[in-house]
């Protein structure tokens, strides 16, 4: 009997995500997605940078009132991006 290489596709890129160290990368582009998304439009206008290290996610914003708004939110922000995400990738959101 011939032996195959079938994997199906969903297989092959978790394992090409693995093997590439890309996990951070995508979760960093799919959070930029939703930032608009779950926080508006006027937070994402003063949103300067969007950073994920060490499963952490620092935000810059232009606008002291805004950055102390969010700072104060940071649970609830941190709550709606893991359940978008539908995994738990990020552990803190830090403001500056």
């Amino acid at each position: 009997m011939r032996k195959t290489n079938e994997q199906n596709i969903k297989e092959v890129l978790k394992d090409l995500v693995q093997t590439y160290r890309l996990q951070t990368k995508l979760t960093q582009a799919k959070v930029e997605t939703l930032w608009a998304k779950l926080l508006g439009k006027t937070v994402q206008e003063h949103t300067t940078e969007l950073r994920i290290r060490n499963h952490k996610l620092y935000v810059t914003v232009d606008s002291a009132p805004l950055r102390q708004e969010l700072s104060y939110g940071r649970g609830e922000i941190l709550e709606k991006l893991n359940r978008e995400l539908g995994e738990d990738p990020l552990k803190e959101v830090l403001i500056k």
